[in-house]
Parts: structure tokens; sequence; C-alpha cells
């Protein structure tokens, strides 16, 4: 739902938010989100806490989805008991699927960072096919246990369109993850939704499609990862087949741009691009380059005056 009062010139909210609490971005950022709560910035640590995947133990496939490397999207985690700090954190269980394990120890996992005074709150990359009620009632206790601190739900969706979906292996409905996140809003755990930009198949309507559908949902925060192809995947056969062809940077831009606008002003964008690691990525190349990435996005939407929310619709 958004803040920002109807009736009300959208355009003149957003330039005071600009100027603002998004710290001169043209977007609400995680950094920014940070900033305003705790008058700093705050890492991320990526943790590998030895789960699988039901995409992978049999349950559904083998296989994993078809984009996913064998570090399970957790290649720079690190195993919990090699997480030093000397600052404060948030604690990210990232390698997997974080909630697909024994309930008990889920909650010794969880309670155990939670614990830690260094960490500020937990972040928690799941499926929707894996929240069961159990699961939902230990978020829920976990919640109103500390209340300091924060917990939010990273939740798997990468687009809204049945085939590519199909295509992908992801072995989960529209409306289970639809359902997931109402049940997650229940219970008062934010949800961050992974999308992914440049599958496959798909073109800019399709993606923009994805975003309108997620602003219609209770969803917190977003991200909006760039497709990679990474050796070792099912994916990365397909690209060297000529299946398909990686996006151009400026390509990438047109669509990113035009999802940010699309998207409502309140929702937080916590990636824009993301990480590749260098020994794995084969396509696309100038991703590599993050922070060139970053500069040419912000440039482009500053002459352009483009802004999250431009093309938003209630």
């Amino acid at each position: 739902m958004s803040v920002i009062p109807e009736n009300t010139d959208i355009r003149t909210e957003i330039k005071k938010k600009i100027s603002g609490e998004w710290h001169s971005k043209r977007y609400y950022s995680l950094d920014a989100f940070l900033k305003n709560s705790y008058g700093c910035r705050i890492k991320k640590i990526a943790i590998d806490a030895g789960f699988t995947c039901p995409n992978r133990d049999g349950a559904l496939d083998t296989r994993g989805c078809i984009f996913c490397s064998a570090g399970g999207s957790g290649d720079f985690a690190v195993p919990p008991a090699s997480v030093t700090s000397r600052e404060p954190y948030i604690a990210y269980f990232q390698a997997y699927t974080c909630t697909y394990g024994p309930i008990g120890y889920l909650e010794d996992l969880y309670r155990n960072a939670l614990d830690d005074p260094l960490v500020l709150g937990i972040s928690i990359a799941t499926r929707p096919d894996c929240l069961p009620e159990e699961v939902l009632s230990l978020l829920e206790r976990l919640h109103a246990a500390y209340p300091e601190k924060f917990i939010w739900i990273e939740l798997g969706l990468q687009t809204i369109h049945e085939q590519t979906a199909l295509y992908i292996r992801r072995g989960y409905s529209l409306d289970c993850f639809r359902q997931a996140v109402h049940s997650l809003h229940s219970v008062r755990i934010p949800v961050v939704v992974h999308t992914i930009l440049g599958l496959p198949g798909e073109d800019g309507a399709m993606m923009a499609a994805t975003i309108d559908y997620i602003n219609h949902l209770p969803v917190w925060g977003i991200k909006l990862q760039l497709l990679h192809v990474l050796k070792g995947t099912d994916l990365a056969l397909d690209y060297q087949n000529g299946y398909f062809k990686e996006m151009t940077l400026e390509g990438y831009l047109a669509v990113l741009t035009e999802c940010i606008e699309r998207l409502s002003p309140d929702t937080v964008i916590h990636r824009v691009t993301g990480d590749g690691p260098r020994e794995l990525l084969l396509a696309p190349l100038w991703s590599a380059d993050k922070k060139r990435v970053l500069n040419t996005l912000h440039h482009r939407m500053k002459i352009q005056d483009s802004y999250q929310g431009k093309l938003w619709k209630a």
C-alpha cells in the first residue's frame, strides 16, 4: 500500500523522496532504508547453513533450477561458524532453500543469529512451497521474541509467466507464490521478491507485467536480478547451443529503468543487477563491472528524469 496521499502530485512527492529519504538516488534502495533506520551503511553477510532444496534432493527434481549453480545461489556464502564481524550486520541465510529442514534445526539456527548482539536482523532466502504452517508459526514467534530486530523472507518468483517458469524448472505455481506472500504478511514478516530480468523468451512487456503483478501484493522489497549464465548449469548449455543471447548493457538498462519506473515508490529495491562469480560467469561479461553498471544506470535515470514510481499505477 502506498503512503503517498491520494490526489497528491506524485512527481512532487517523489522529488522530495529523492533529495531526502532516498539519499539522492532515483529509487528507494536498501542502502537508503538502512541509513534511514540505523544512521549508517550496514553490511550483509551471506551464510551457507547446510541446506538443500526440493528441486535438488529428488522431492521435485534433482537438477535444480536451470540457472542455479552448484552453490545453490550462495556462491559467496560462508558457514555460520566462519562469520566474523566487529560491526553490526545482517545475517543472510542465502544458499539453497533456508526454511527446508527440521523445525528444531531452523529454530536453533535463527535464534543463534538473533541472539548475537551484532546481528541487526536476519534475511532468509527460500521458496514459496517451503513455508508450511510450522515454519510460519516459528517466524511469528521469533518476530514476537525479538521485537528490536527484523526478520524478512526473500522469496523466489523470477517471473509470473507460466511458460518461462516451466522452462527454468521453478517447480511451483504462481498461486503458490501468491498464497505464500499473503501467509507471511498475515504473521507480519516482510517479503523481498526475487525477479530475474532477461529470461529466455521474455520481452520487455512480459518483464513489466511481472512488476505490475508484484505491485498488487503486500510486498516490502524486491530484487531486480540480471540473468547470469554460469558455467556448469543447464542454462549454460542452452546458451552455448545458441538457444538465446545475453542482454546487452544498453538493453538491460532500458528494461531495468522501465521496471523501476513501474514499481511502487514504497517498495525497497535490494538489488538492480547482481553478482556472478567471475570464475563461473559466461555471460554477460559486462555485468562483472558492477560499478560501471550502477553508474550508468544512475546517469541514465538522471538525464531521462526517470524515477521509481513514474509509471506506477496504484
